[in-house]
């Protein structure tokens, strides 16, 4: 069986790395298409080599741009690479743009669709990623739901009959990573000053832009987070850095 996984944003090759080892060890083909929503090395290259994904067949070059001119620019990639691919099927990872891109390039060429993490709802209109999401669960002929409250929406959707619950990959990948720490097989992540290995922390990320584009909002969180009792390493995403310090917010 001839699979092509698509992906372009940093959860989705965390996703696509326990994904990419079954299939090279059960001895399906894999081919792996990176569209380059995610481009900076930091937010893509670093998981390849940490995470030990094969490294891309194939780069689409598409990086940063509104919503419409990178879901329009991954459509306008892809298609030619499904047609000279002619694969199985395509498997599309979580709810970014690359996701519902590769989703409905794919059910265009009539080539099956498998959504891994189907299902996940906000039931918030605003956020960009819950129309990804719905628009890929229903152009999906196979929906790989990781909980069972996943399958709960799937089922009230009309979905039921081609969802499957698999369980969380993440969970996978935090156990893989955990024990070749454990085992000395890789080495323990740098940890920031102030926070000493063995002692409890908080590992906190803000990148989303309604937490980071409003400068009072932001504020807020960084001064919340500070008079927490344990220290917090704060992930230091590019639109959290670059908005803290157009803010001028201290993190």
């Amino acid at each position: 069986m001839k699979v092509l996984s698509v992906v372009g944003a940093r959860p989705q090759f965390v996703k696509l790395a326990p994904v990419a080892a079954e299939l090279t060890a059960s001895g399906h083909e894999h081919v792996i298409v990176h569209t380059g929503q995610h481009y900076d090395a930091d937010l893509s290259d670093v998981f390849f080599t940490g995470l030990g994904i094969p490294a891309p067949d194939v780069h689409l070059g598409v990086g940063s741009g509104g919503h419409g001119a990178q879901t329009g620019a991954v459509l306008t990639a892809l298609d030619p690479v499904l047609e000279a691919e002619r694969p199985d099927w395509v498997l599309v990872y979580g709810d970014t743009n690359s996701t519902v891109a590769a989703a409905l390039s794919a059910v265009k060429l009539h080539v099956p669709v498998a959504h891994l993490e189907a299902g996940l709802r906000s039931f918030n209109r605003r956020m960009p990623e819950e129309h990804n999401r719905v628009l890929t669960d229903h152009a999906a002929d196979l929906l790989l739901a990781p909980t069972e409250e996943a399958m709960r929406h799937l089922a009230a959707e009309g979905l039921g009959s081609r969802s499957v619950l698999v369980g969380d990959v993440m969970v996978d990948v935090c156990l893989r990573m955990r024990d070749a720490v454990l085992a000395g097989g890789h080495p323990a992540p740098a940890l920031p000053e102030g926070i000493r290995a063995g002692e409890p922390y908080l590992l906190a990320t803000l990148h989303r832009a309604e937490n980071t584009d409003d400068p009072a909002r932001l504020a807020a969180l960084a001064d919340a987070l500070a008079d927490l009792p344990i220290p917090v390493a704060l992930l230091a995403h590019p639109r959290l850095v670059a908005r803290a310090e157009e803010h001028g917010v201290k993190l």
